[in-house]
């Protein structure tokens, strides 16, 4: 996590697969990136994005012949440590994997959680990517000043909805925000969503006055004009999209998401390396080349053991950012 302010976090990427044995021809048997069965668990609902990038993901490495069918499935709960649970729990099984990101190394902290991400096997981190703030086409906010200003004034009577669990990107975000612009954290009113998915239904029938999630999540709906952007929390605008920073609205802070893969505990080294043989392979393909493109998601891959130790660091900057919060 690169830190711009004091408190900013940043990070990015994940992926989710999952596969019956089902093999064709060209899906990775000479490549060293076949695993027949191969499963992939999203910790939280469809719509998220977890969700999205591991349905992309799976489609791009069966367009690329890298294996053969993969099934994606949802285990949603708690931020993500019911499917970390579970995962941890599947010992020695090089058959599962779980998509993941900085809302799950939250949720261990937030939920004390008895499995933390320690207990994986690292495969690799994939993306990061720019949280949004966006409110519903019919909210009385046009511009993020205008949104601040009210927030200012009563930040209990606005109500912001995130799609991760106090600890998470979603709730981060908003809570540096409130602290550069003056409101302590404490006063914010969040409501967390278990992924992007459940979010969405709240921001567009107002029953939350903002909504913050990641920018790859709502990319649809923005361009149809169903939900209106005010701002992005990075160090520079999204291309193709005509919103400030927050640092052009006032606030002196940043953020960014990173999402990854993480296995099971108790690999065997073939397996292991056969994973991130695999997510590598994924990586370089121009499938998923184009898939970053679209969906407004940077590359930050790295790999193994290289995202152990950044896996490492993470969760001892959450645990410090939420103590300086004072959540």
């Amino acid at each position: 996590m690169r830190l711009r302010t004091p408190f900013a976090l940043l990070g990015a990427a994940l992926l989710v697969l999952v596969g019956p044995p089902l093999l064709t021809p060209g899906s990775g048997t000479g490549t060293g990136t076949d695993i027949p069965g191969l499963r992939f668990m999203v910790p939280n609902t469809p719509g998220g994005g977890y969700d999205i990038t591991a349905r992309t993901a799976a489609k791009n490495a069966e367009e690329a012949g890298l294996t053969g069918d993969i099934e994606v499935f949802n285990l949603p709960g708690a931020g993500g440590t019911v499917g970390l649970t579970r995962l941890v729990g599947e010992r020695g099984d090089g058959r599962l994997a779980m998509s993941m990101g900085l809302g799950v190394v939250g949720a261990v902290h937030t939920n004390k959680t008895p499995r933390t991400l320690a207990d994986t096997t690292p495969i690799a981190r994939l993306t990061e990517e720019q949280d949004i703030v966006v409110v519903s086409k019919d909210s009385p906010y046009t511009t993020v000043q205008e949104l601040l200003a009210a927030w200012r004034k009563d930040p209990g009577k606005l109500p912001v909805g995130g799609g991760s669990s106090p600890g998470g990107p979603d709730h981060l975000a908003p809570m540096l925000m409130a602290q550069a612009a003056g409101i302590a954290p404490k006063d914010v009113n969040y409501i967390p969503f278990d992924g992007g998915g459940e979010l969405l239904a709240s921001i567009l029938g107002d029953k939350v006055a903002f909504g913050v999630s990641g920018v790859g999540e709502y990319l649809d709906q923005i361009k149809a004009g169903e939900l209106r952007l005010l701002a992005v929390t990075g160090a520079e605008r999204v291309p193709g999209l005509d919103a400030p920073t927050l640092r052009e609205a006032g606030l002196d802070t940043e953020f960014t998401n990173w999402r990854g893969i993480v296995a099971p505990p108790g690999l065997t080294d073939a397996e292991r390396d056969r994973l991130v043989a695999l997510v590598t392979e994924l990586h370089g393909s121009p499938q998923w080349r184009e898939s970053l493109k679209t969906h407004g998601w940077t590359d930050a891959f790295l790999p193994g053991e290289e995202f152990g130790a950044f896996l490492t660091e993470q969760n001892a900057r959450v645990d410090t950012v939420l103590k300086e919060l004072g959540l």
